[in-house]
């Protein structure tokens, strides 16, 4: 089963993430930090990335648990930027699932946060 789903993240919400999360690095939150940095501008937190990913799967295997996730971050998410989320969901046994994930910009499909994860129902 194959489930998609599109954001846009706001600064907003990278500030209000690192609120609720007590990391506020400032690359997530501080403009003139950012701007010097090679990014140019304040990136997602990964963290946030991989919990969007997690509620999906929620809604589609309701009360599963995570047992095991592996992600790689090869090139950042920004705000204002569309994305969408693919997750790819495959039965590997009677109680488990295997999840390959992917987050894209929409604009120019780059990938900025893929992996996999097991989940048990």
């Amino acid at each position: 089963m194959k489930i998609t789903e599109q954001r846009t993240f706001s600064q907003a919400d990278f500030d209000a993430f690192a609120d609720l999360s007590g990391d506020n690095n400032p690359i997530h939150v501080d403009h003139e930090f950012a701007a010097e940095s090679r990014f140019g501008r304040t990136v997602s937190h990964g963290v946030l990335l991989c919990s969007v990913i997690r509620g999906m799967i929620e809604r589609h295997l309701p009360g599963s648990r995570q047992l095991a996730h592996t992600v790689m971050y090869p090139a950042p998410t920004f705000a204002d930027e569309a994305m969408l989320f693919e997750i790819d969901i495959e039965r590997a046994s009677d109680s488990e699932h295997q999840c390959a994930f992917q987050v894209k910009r929409v604009a120019d499909e780059t990938v900025t946060c893929e992996g996999q994860c097991r989940v048990q129902s």
